[in-house]
């Protein structure tokens, strides 16, 4: 029993310490929000004299021209919920069907593309797939580059692999005598998917969307990349990136502004929180 104890006392140190790690972050973010910009280079981390401090920051950021919370929130909000209701939907149809085709070789070589996908480096692919969607405007005159269709395009292309991966293997446990029964009461391939399989696959279906939805609500590189700097088109880490110039960072504005983009992942997390860990778990015993 002393044993045990001691073995439950020393877990819950390196938890209480992995979590104030990972926290710390946060807490920086959130405290130096509601300082002025001078008070930060002197004491980041101090606790602010003031929290009313907070709303004017949030006051000047949001009134500030080159940063335009709510269409940067807008563009954000509207790239990842389409992005992850195709990547949801493409992704358990494309695994579905390699799984229940997986002795077939074609199947098994498609899908070690996918996994294959999974480990290469998006800095190798960076300057090529610029290239390819200049291409593809150019022959086909669909705009690909600073626009909505083309970041979506490219995000189901990113997230797709690790996306099948995750439900390959659920659906392969997924017993196929459900299939067959539908299909001896005359379903359609098309109607078994969705009326049986997809709604089994809910649980994994939770983690695969807090992954991708994360990564993409959070990503600065690919957005860069694709919609530019200086674009029409903005999300909100670019814009956050609008406070930082060659020689004047604005640390209370980029703060307060990093604040605001993460409020609405945060609130998300704590609402769906329970669904993410039963998800996990469910994935985990399936």
């Amino acid at each position: 029993m002393k044993a045990q104890r001691t073995r439950r006392l020393v877990g819950t140190i390196v938890g209480t310490i992995i979590a104030l790690i990972v926290l710390s972050p946060f807490f920086l973010v959130v405290i130096n929000s509601a300082k002025t910009s001078a008070d930060i280079v002197i004491s980041p981390i101090k606790l602010p004299e003031s929290w009313g401090q907070m709303l004017t920051n949030m006051q000047n950021v949001i009134n500030t021209s080159n940063f335009s919370y709510w269409t940067s929130f807008g563009s954000s909000l509207l790239i990842t919920v389409v992005s992850l209701a195709l990547l949801t939907v493409l992704s358990c149809m494309a695994a579905w069907v390699l799984s229940r085709h997986h002795r077939e070789k074609w199947s098994n070589a498609i899908f070690m593309m996918f996994v294959a996908a999974m480990v290469i480096p998006f800095q190798v692919v960076m300057l090529p797939i610029l290239t390819v969607f200049k291409n593809i405007g150019i022959f086909t005159g669909i705009q690909m580059l600073q626009s909505y269709k083309g970041i979506v395009f490219a995000y189901l292309g990113f997230g797709g692999s690790m996306s099948i991966f995750i439900l390959h293997g659920f659906i392969k446990n997924i017993p196929y005598e459900l299939e067959e029964a539908a299909h001896i009461d005359g379903c359609s391939p098309e109607g078994t998917f969705f009326r049986i399989i997809f709604p089994l696959l809910k649980p994994v279906q939770m983690t695969v969307l807090i992954l991708n939805g994360l990564w993409i609500w959070n990503d600065y590189l690919l957005p860069s990349i694709m919609l530019g700097l200086n674009g029409k088109i903005k999300t909100l880490p670019i814009a956050v990136s609008s406070f930082v110039g060659s020689y004047v960072k604005q640390w209370d504005l980029i703060l307060t502004a990093a604040f605001l983009a993460m409020i609405p992942i945060v609130i998300l997390f704590l609402i769906a929180q329970k669904q993410i860990i039963q998800g996990m778990v469910d994935g985990a015993i399936k």
